[in-house]
Formats: structure tokens, C-alpha cells, sequence
């Protein structure tokens, strides 16, 4: 009857906890709704120049207004008087859309290959009233059109749309494709019909679940939520909170061959592999709250949000993934059931004969796998970071058609003029002043009231380039010195370069702050003071082989110019915390297993304990990753395709090998200075007999 009553308590137990779980889920569902839907904002701090521009510039008479630029053109040939007479009746037909009652005739350039059509809009907030809107004076201004005639949308508004038009739908697309990716591999790690659906279905409630909740944190926290954010959250939660799937169903399934009920064997998964997913959970968690410090609101949003889906993605985990589990019984891993007392293979197979051949000659892997590292590292100092405006898309949308074509006829910086706030009684003194700076193609005097002025200040450079930037910092050293002008430089590319001004701080500053809080996790966690040195350098070798081999791929395949300014600190912080997370996996169960068989034979045994689960583990968090590619914006997919090829380079090498080799050498040191049981054992005793001691005891 002892059976029967585990049993009925296992199934009470499980069936109660899945109840509170899907109640719970259901209402914050229900209740919370998910955001983030919009492009992706600067977030500069309030203190940024180009910020005190945009606050001032709302004091103005057209504060609440916009403009698109409309760009006609023959594919290079000159624009005919029928043309010209054309592009006039459509500026007239635009008239009913503009936020004015005259529309200036358009400006054709000094080749007579393209004419521009400025048109001023009223500013909307709405995503789909601006698309609507921006779809209405595309169809306007192309209709009638003699033939061989074009007319493109662009400038600020052009781009504004197109953007928004990337993350339309991003969160169906990114959680339909991810959802596909994992279910596909699950079903290739488990080669059972339905055991792949627990974790799946578990990880899915999850990531809703940590949608509503990182919602409210950053309502809570007043900070936006974007699409990109939104998307790179749901990632992560699947990617993540598959692995401590993988790792809890890895180690359960082994304690089933261990204990006849399934509820002990439970019991037992949970106390081996419930330290690791808390401990690589919270090492990401920490890793990702360093964002907080961040001066970009954008940065400390995507902090907040992927925190608190890596704590809703560990809970469950730890609580509803194992009441499924249990509820389902053994059955639920056929065609491969682990039957009570069946064999423990774990002292055969190819991570066994792996770990004993890395544990022979140490030090040669320990060598080539640097070396490899070293090799693709390499690469490191050719990568350029900053991409133009015109250089963020994967596809090319029209704003960036109509710019290529306004660089090609008139100044590059024609599409997106920089803006210049000064005092009313200095205006044409700044303006003199503007045109004199180097790169500095016109200024002209567009608004005022009786305080400010605007001036639109063209630029020789295309948007958001070095050369751009250069001139936006020209323009302010030269403009500040101008007595009682109290001359602010602001507009597009003057946010950009205050951005990435801002993102280079924040790299300075959380870059270091994440290496301390997972150095910190991992001594707490082993109690020591070389392992966690060891696996921190590893980790971060992983990181610059991974940028150095993406980057050959970026150049070779992808003909990407550069990484986006935003890219190496994301990397960096997905990188070291995820791939800090494997290590965690592997040196934990070897520390367990060390207090009994000693460190060379703790690791082999580790090794081959967790080698399979891992990989699976890395795979599938490297093709979730890379699924962020599915957006056609350059930012997404760098950062997938670096963390992808730098969570494989972790790990199919710095896991599988370094790590392994790294202990072998420093043996009982390893542990140092805690170097606890394992230096009592016999280091003659073969492997086999150890692990059979343990398994048999």
C-alpha cells in the first residue's frame, strides 16, 4: 500500500501546485496585459545637450510639429519640366495632410537628378495613425506620376515609421519562430512524443508571465518598454529557462534509476540541480540589475525586464516544472524509460572517454584550447563600432532609399538637419558662426519666440557617421564660445553622438561591475578563490573569440560596415552571465562529486554526468538566440549571432575542455583555498572503481 499512498500524495501535491500556478498565471494575464510595442527610444539623460535642445525645442511655436521629406527622382536621370509641373501638383495635393496652408515648392538639386518636397505634419503618437498617415502621402505623392517618376518618404518622420514598421508584429514573430526552434530541439534531445511538450508548455506560461511582470516593474520604475525589449525578454526567458528544464529533467531522470518512488527521486534532482539554476539564475539576475547604474533609460529598461523574467523563468522551474513532472510519472519518458535499478551508464559513453582522455594530457588541450580562443580573438582590433543612419536595416526601407538618394544630389546631411537653440538677440551671430565650421554646408534661422531661436544647420556628412559627429562636436566648441548665445547644439545626429557617448560610459562602468558580481556568485558558491578566477577568464576568452569570429562573419557574410554602439555591452553582459551559467552547471556537480571521489575523478565523473544535458543546453540557447535575426534591424542580429557563436564556443570548447583541463592541471588546487576531501583519496584507484563504489553504495 506504500506505493499507492505515495502515489495519491505525489498526484494531490502536483495537481495542487499546478492549480496555484495556472490561477495565478491566469490573472496576471488576464489583469497585466503586455507592452512594449513601439521602436526603440534614445533614452538619453535629461543632462545631454542634444536633451535640453528637444526640451527647449518644445517651447516653440511648432513644438507639435514634424515633417517628412518627400524625394522625387529618375533613377539617376535629370527631372523634366513635365516632371517638375508633376511633383507641383502633388505638393498641392499633400496640402490636405500638411500642417500648413502652403507647401514652397520643392528644391531640385544642382545636377537636376532629385527634388525635395518638404512636408510639415502634426506629430502623432499613436503607432498605427502614424503608419496610416505615412502609407496616405506615399500613395499621394506617387500617384499620377509620369512614368520613370519616383517618389520616396523620408527623412525624420520616413525613418520614424519605417523603424516602427521593423517591430510591427516583432513579439509574434520572435516568440512564433522561438517557440518553433525549441520545440524542434527538445524533440531531437528527448526522441519522446510528448515529453518535450512539459517543458515547453511550463517555459511558455513563463515568458507571458514574465511579460506582464516586466511590465509593471518598469511602470513601477517609470521606464519604457520597446519592442526590442520586449523581444530580447522573451529570448531570454525561453533560452534560459529551457536550460534549468534541461538540467532539472537531466538530473530527475537519473535519480528515477535511483529511487522507486518518483516523488523522492524529485526530491533528490531538486537538492543536486535546485543550487546550480539558482545559482546561474541569480548570477544573470545580478548581472543584468548592473544596467540600473546605466545612464541610457533604454539600457536600465532592458535590466529591469530581463531580471525579472530570469526570476519568473527560475520559479518555474523550480515549482510548477517539477509538479508536471512528477504528475506524469516515468511514462512520460518513453520510448526511454529509466527504470528503478537499471544501469548507470554514466561511467561509460563518449563524455566518459572524453573527461579520461582531457585528464591524460591536460595541459596540451589546456594549450590548443587557448590557442584556439587566442586565434579567433585575433580579430578584436579590426572591428569598428558606429553605423550610420542608413546602415541599421538588414533589408532597405524606403527612408533609406530616399536619404542614399538626397547624399547622392544634395549635402549628405540634407535628410535630418542638426538643430541649434540659442538666444533670439545672438541668432544671426550662431548662424554666421555655424557656417563657418568645417562640414557645415548651411545654417538658416527657421523659428523663434521673444527668448530662443531655432536654426536648421545642414551638415556635408550622411546622418549619424563619424564625419557627422565630428562636425555636431566642431559645431559646439565653436558655438559655446559665442558670450550671451548660451548656444545648444541638438537634432538627430546630435542625439546619436550623445548616445553613443552614453553607451561608451555605461560600457566603462557596468562591464566591470558585471565581472565583480559573478566573481562574487561564484566564490560564494564554491567557496573558493581559484576556481571562480579560472572560469571568469575562461568566460571572458570566450567572449572576445566569439566578437573576433563574429566579426570575420559580419565582414565575410553579412558585409555589415560595423557593430552598432549598443552591441558589445549587450554581448558582454548575455555572454558572461549565460556562459557562466555552464560552468556553474559542470563545476558544481564536480565540487559534489569531489567530496567523494576526489577532484580528477569528481570532474570526469561531472563531465560525464552533465556533458550531454549541457550541450543540448548550449545548442538550443544558441539557435534562440540567433532567432533574433528574424528582425530586420542590424542591432538584433549582431547580438543574437555573437552570443549564439560565443554560448557554442563555451560550450562545445571552454566547458568541454578548458574547464576539465584547467582542474586536471591545478588538481586539488582547484578548490583552493578550500580544498576540503578531496586530496585524501587514493589517486591511483581507477576511475571505474570509484564511480562504482558510489553508484553501488
Amino acid at each position: 500500500m506504500k506505493p499507492v499512498r505515495h502515489f495519491i500524495t505525489a498526484a494531490r501535491t502536483s495537481w495542487i501546485v499546478l492549480v496555484i500556478a495556472a490561477l495565478a498565471s491566469g490573472a496576471l494575464l488576464f489583469f497585466g496585459g503586455q507592452g512594449g510595442d513601439g521602436a526603440p527610444a534614445t533614452g538619453l539623460p535629461d543632462s545631454a545637450e542634444s536633451a535640453k535642445v528637444a526640451a527647449l525645442k518644445d517651447t516653440l511655436p511648432d513644438a507639435d510639429t514634424t515633417s517628412a521629406l518627400i524625394v522625387f527622382s529618375r533613377d539617376g536621370d535629370e527631372i523634366t519640366a513635365e516632371d517638375e509641373a508633376a511633383i507641383a501638383e502633388r505638393s498641392a495635393a499633400l496640402i490636405d495632410i500638411a500642417d500648413t496652408e502652403f507647401l514652397p515648392p520643392a528644391t531640385v538639386s544642382d545636377d537636376g537628378t532629385a527634388a525635395i518636397l518638404p512636408v510639415p505634419l502634426t506629430v502623432i503618437d499613436d503607432v498605427t495613425e502614424r503608419a496610416d498617415r505615412a502609407a496616405e502621402i506615399r500613395e499621394i505623392a506617387n500617384e499620377d506620376l509620369p512614368s520613370g517618376l519616383t517618389a520616396l518618404m523620408t527623412g525624420g518622420e520616413g525613418f520614424a515609421v519605417d523603424i516602427a514598421a521593423v517591430f510591427k508584429g516583432a513579439n509574434f514573430t520572435l516568440l512564433g519562430t522561438t517557440v518553433i526552434v525549441v520545440a524542434l530541439l527538445l524533440i531531437v534531445t528527448y526522441r519522446s512524443p510528448w515529453l518535450w511538450l512539459i517543458p515547453l508548455a511550463v517555459v511558455g506560461i513563463a515568458d507571458a508571465v514574465a511579460g506582464v511582470v516586466a511590465k509593471r516593474i518598469a511602470e513601477a520604475a517609470d521606464v519604457g518598454l520597446d519592442a526590442s525589449i520586449t523581444g530580447i525578454l522573451s529570448v531570454l526567458v525561453f533560452g534560459a529557462g529551457t536550460n534549468y528544464a534541461l538540467l532539472l529533467i537531466a538530473r530527475y531522470r537519473d535519480e528515477l534509476r535511483l529511487h522507486e518512488d518518483r516523488r523522492e527521486a524529485m526530491n533528490a534532482a531538486l537538492k543536486g540541480a535546485g543550487p546550480a539554476i539558482i545559482a546561474s539564475g541569480s548570477t544573470v539576475v545580478l548581472s543584468l540589475l548592473t544596467l540600473l547604474f546605466a545612464e541610457l533609460s533604454g539600457n536600465r529598461a532592458l535590466g529591469l525586464a530581463c531580471a525579472a523574467g530570469i526570476v519568473v523563468a527560475m520559479l518555474f522551474a523550480l515549482v510548477v516544472l517539477p509538479a508536471a513532472l512528477v504528475l506524469f510519472g516515468r511514462k512520460l519518458f518513453w520510448p526511454y524509460v529509466p527504470e528503478f535499478g537499471s544501469e548507470d551508464r554514466l561511467a561509460h559513453g563518449f563524455w566518459h572517454k572524453l573527461g579520461t582522455a582531457v585528464s591524460r594530457k591536460p595541459v596540451i588541450v589546456a594549450v590548443i584550447g587557448i590557442a584556439i580562443l587566442g586565434g579567433l580573438a585575433a580579430a578584436v582590433p579590426q572591428v569598428q563600432v558606429g553605423l550610420a543612419q542608413t546602415e541599421k536595416f538588414t533589408s532597405e526601407p524606403e527612408a533609406v532609399t530616399g536619404q542614399n538618394i538626397i547624399a547622392e544630389s544634395f549635402p549628405a546631411g540634407s535628410g535630418s538637419p542638426t538643430i541649434v537653440i540659442a538666444n533670439t538677440d545672438k541668432a544671426e551671430e550662431v548662424a554666421a558662426a555655424a557656417t563657418d565650421v568645417d562640414g557645415v554646408s548651411s545654417a538658416r534661422i527657421t523659428q523663434s519666440n521673444d527668448d530662443i531661436t531655432e536654426i536648421s544647420v545642414s551638415l556635408d556628412a550622411a546622418a549619424e557617421t563619424d564625419a557627422a559627429f565630428a562636425t555636431v562636436n566642431d559645431l559646439r566648441d565653436e558655438l559655446h564660445t559665442i558670450d550671451g548665445a548660451d548656444a545648444l547644439v541638438g537634432g538627430t545626429d546630435a542625439e546619436s553622438f550623445d548616445a553613443a557617448e552614453a553607451q561608451a560610459r555605461d560600457q566603462a562602468l557596468i562591464i566591470p561591475l558585471i565581472l565583480i558580481v559573478v566573481f562574487i556568485v561564484l566564490v560564494l558558491l564554491l567557496r573558493s578563490l581559484l576556481a571562480p578566477v579560472l572560469l571568469l577568464l575562461t568566460v571572458v576568452g570566450s567572449f572576445f573569440a566569439s566578437v573576433g569570429a563574429s566579426w570575420l562573419l559580419f565582414q565575410s557574410v553579412f558585409d555589415f560596415p560595423a557593430l552598432d554602439n549598443s552591441v558589445l555591452l549587450f554581448s558582454f553582459l548575455f555572454l558572461v552571465a549565460l556562459g557562466v551559467d555552464y560552468n556553474i552547471f559542470l563545476v558544481t556537480r564536480a565540487k559534489e562529486e569531489a567530496e567523494k571521489l576526489g577532484t580528477r575523478r569528481g570532474m570526469i565523473r561531472a563531465l560525464s554526468a552533465t556533458g550531454g544535458v549541457i550541450t543540448s543546453a548550449g545548442i538550443l540557447l544558441a539557435a534562440v538566440f540567433a532567432v533574433l535575426g528574424v528582425l530586420p534591424l542590424i542591432t538584433l542580429t549582431q547580438i543574437g549571432i555573437i552570443v549564439c557563436v560565443g554560448v557554442l564556443i563555451d560550450t562545445l570548447l571552454v566547458r568541454t575542455v578548458i574547464v576539465p583541463a584547467l582542474a586536471f592541471i591545478t588538481g586539488d588546487w582547484f578548490w583552493w583555498p578550500r580544498r576540503g576531501r578531496a586530496h585524501l583519496h587514493n589517486a591511483e584507484q581507477p576511475v571505474e572503481d570509484e564511480v562504482a563504489e558510489r553508484v553501488n553504495a
